[in-house]
């Protein structure tokens, strides 16, 4: 698929496919930052690339769960009314406004200035959290689809995406996220040995890691991530973004 991506931080990338703008999980709160909800503490460490003002006119939001502020934020927030946000059921509920609830592998046709996009919901495991959903996006005209992970361990359900879906670039959440509170040592995103059997798996030709950076609670930096796939054979795929820099795919 031809597309551009700029990826501005976190989970936060502004993609360009076909002429309509999508941005995924706004996070543009000034760091440092902590956010505290029960006994569960998180702490930005670097802000965005950008800022809200910054952004060209957004289409659409492909928001993989409401809940968290690494995904959203209070920032991130003021980006959503006016314009079509596909997010969980549960999410869309919180919502309101133009929320799209999405299960996985329900599907959502976007048409902007007469351009169709379909998205379809894959499914997400994020540890005792709630819902979460990652995204396919297909263009017409185009073989091959993107597909963005959102939040989540690899589950054998990903397995699924393959079986529907040609896979040319996955934007994949690494990181190795885990939460000191649940007290259980348990990964509530990929680590890089996941996101490289997820990758086997999908058939991806490249994979751009996000959501691996600006954290307390990550877990594996970008040396670790290489070297987790440099070891599972499949090191070639990765690439990485440039915060704040356009670039382009397919």
């Amino acid at each position: 698929m031809k597309f551009s991506a700029t990826h501005i931080g976190t989970a936060t990338v502004l993609l360009e496919v076909a002429g309509v703008r999508l941005l995924t999980d706004p996070v543009f709160d000034a760091a440092p930052a902590e956010y505290r909800h029960g006994p569960v503490v998180l702490r930005s460490t670097a802000g965005p690339a950008f800022a809200p003002a910054d952004l060209p006119p957004i289409d659409a939001v492909l928001l993989s769960h409401d809940d968290h502020p690494d995904n959203l934020d209070t920032a991130g927030r003021t980006l959503l009314p006016g314009r079509p946000v596909l997010t969980t059921a549960s999410g869309a509920a919180r919502l309101g406004d133009q929320a799209v609830g999405l299960v996985p592998w329900a599907s959502y046709e976007l048409t902007v200035r007469g351009t169709t996009l379909r998205i379809t919901a894959t499914p997400g495991v994020h540890g005792p959290v709630g819902e979460v959903i990652g995204f396919v996006v297909e263009a017409e005209g185009e073989e091959e689809a993107l597909y963005i992970s959102g939040d989540t361990v690899y589950v054998d359900e990903l397995d699924g995406i393959a079986d529907r879906f040609g896979i040319g670039t996955a934007l994949l959440h690494l990181g190795a996220a885990r939460i000191a509170a649940f007290g259980d040592g348990r990964l509530i995103t990929m680590d890089g040995a996941q996101g490289a059997a997820l990758t086997r798996a999908l058939g991806a030709r490249t994979v751009v890691p996000v959501h691996y950076a600006s954290w307390e609670h990550f877990g594996e930096d970008r040396d670790e991530i290489t070297a987790a796939f440099v070891a599972a054979g499949v090191g070639d795929r990765l690439r990485w973004l440039a915060p704040g820099a356009r670039e382009t795919f397919g």
